[in-house]
């Protein structure tokens, strides 16, 4: 049984950096496309960014350039590095294993997911 588990959220000031870590465990950690998800309240839950098994990265237009998704396959870990916080990168932030190796755009295609941690960014 999958299992993914998120550290590293918190409070920052706009322009501040905060890295997230996805500790995953039970089953073969390189071989499945990887991605950070986020919610903020009254919202729909959006994909941030993917990294596939090939290290191929993706991200949401909003985010580019600020963020970088990134993982070590040694410590079965994925991570989140966001610089240049924006009070609209307020939300919860989740990780989760796609149904492969493919990176896929829609969410229902990931099938295991964490349990979140908070980014709150203040102006």
């Amino acid at each position: 049984q999958a299992q993914l588990v998120e550290s590293g959220g918190g409070s920052a000031q706009a322009g501040g950096s905060l890295r997230l870590s996805c500790a995953a465990s039970g089953y073969p950690f390189s071989s499945y496309c990887l991605g950070w998800f986020r919610q903020a309240p009254g919202k729909e839950r959006e994909g941030v960014a993917t990294i596939d098994t090939y290290g191929s990265t993706r991200y949401e237009d909003s985010v580019k350039g600020r963020f970088t998704i990134s993982k070590d396959n040694a410590k079965n870990t994925l991570y989140l590095q966001m610089n240049s916080l924006k009070p609209e990168d307020t939300a919860m932030y989740y990780c989760a294993r796609s149904r492969g190796g493919y990176c896929y755009t829609s969410d229902s295609d990931y099938n295991y997911w964490g349990q979140g941690t908070q980014v709150t960014i203040s102006s």
